[in-house]
């Protein structure tokens, strides 16, 4: 009897123990995703400006508190570089680091910090100045908004804050020009000339440029079929476009429609960039050969091989049972 209540109060131990720690991990989940929820929002997410040289420009930017607390806030202004292939930027956060070149942060006037009350709004006017001796080309960097804790010292919550991300251009003679490095016809990632099926087809195109400004290509990609277009897709073509930086590579890829399950196909595309309006045009094929299709060839090639090898044996073999002079006493007679 006594052990039955000891192993009672152990059973019941376990499950106590066991609710606690549900409770435990539910209760920290919640802190968890209330710490990482997003705090702010900023408004317009790009500007693109142009800058004359010795002039000032005032950019409006509007910082949004999603949360019921007022925050302090401390704007950081960056300069960042292209961080990858697809558009991501990769900002500089070192307080005394500069992009090597075409540094939008020398441009920009400091910012004070400033608080927002719970879920209100702030406009924060970003100010660059131009210096008089500033070269045609781009420029480019971000102000970031980051909540502060007063608590410790007024350090800033990097995960927590937002980017405004500024484009600008310097007028006058630049050199624009992009390089198509690149044109693939992909499925799942990998570039070939013929697929089994036309399941997550793509073409995908890598731009390299060479140039002293940011340059938004776009264009048209179309797809035909015994020359007639089953495809037309506009390329680049969203407000704001994206752009390729200075001295970069970027890639993009278009997802092909109407594809068949057996066929030729031809991929075109014109593509437009730069104030002169250059262009691009290329043009690639592929196959969508069934699996099936593949086997029925084969064995078809094999009969024919079969049947052909054995036509040459008989002839052979007809030729080697003639009896010799057959043909001559024919003629004697």
């Amino acid at each position: 009897m006594q052990r039955t209540q000891i192993n009672v109060r152990v059973i019941i131990t376990i499950v106590a123990a066991a609710v606690l720690a549900v409770f435990a991990t539910a209760l920290y989940s919640q802190h968890a995703h209330a710490a990482t929820a997003n705090t702010l929002k900023v408004s317009p997410v790009r500007s693109d400006i142009e800058l004359k040289p010795g002039e000032s420009k005032t950019i409006k930017t509007v910082v949004t508190n999603l949360t019921k607390e007022e925050i302090s806030v401390r704007p950081v202004a960056n300069d960042f570089v292209s961080g990858d292939e697809r558009g991501t930027p990769a900002l500089i956060l070192e307080a005394d680091e500069f992009a090597k070149s075409h540094s939008l942060k020398r441009f920009m006037a400091p910012l004070a910090d400033f608080t927002i009350p719970a879920e209100g709004t702030k406009v924060v006017e970003v100010t660059l100045n131009a210096p008089r001796d500033a070269k045609p080309g781009g420029y480019f960097g971000a102000v970031r908004f980051a909540p502060t804790n007063p608590d410790g010292g007024g350090q800033v919550n990097l995960s927590a804050s937002v980017a405004s991300i500024i484009l600008a251009t310097i007028p006058g003679e630049v050199t624009q020009k992009l390089t198509l490095t690149d044109f693939d016809i992909q499925q799942n990632g990998q570039g070939k000339t013929y697929f089994m099926t036309p399941d997550n087809l793509q073409a995908s195109f890598r731009f390299t440029s060479q140039s002293g400004i940011q340059l938004a290509p776009f264009g048209k990609v179309s797809v035909k079929k015994d020359g007639k277009v089953i495809q037309e897709t506009d390329f680049n073509e969203k407000t704001p476009r994206e752009m390729i930086l200075p001295d970069s590579a970027r890639r993009w890829d278009v997802p092909l429609e109407n594809i068949g399950k057996f066929g030729k196909y031809e991929v075109a595309a014109t593509f437009t960039y730069g104030t002169k309006n250059q262009t691009i045009e290329v043009t690639k094929s592929f196959w969508v050969i069934p699996q099936l299709y593949i086997i029925l060839a084969i064995v078809g090639l094999v009969v024919l091989l079969v049947v052909i090898g054995l036509v040459i044996w008989l002839i052979v073999r007809k030729s080697k049972n003639r009896k010799p002079g057959a043909s001559v006493n024919r003629g004697r007679n």
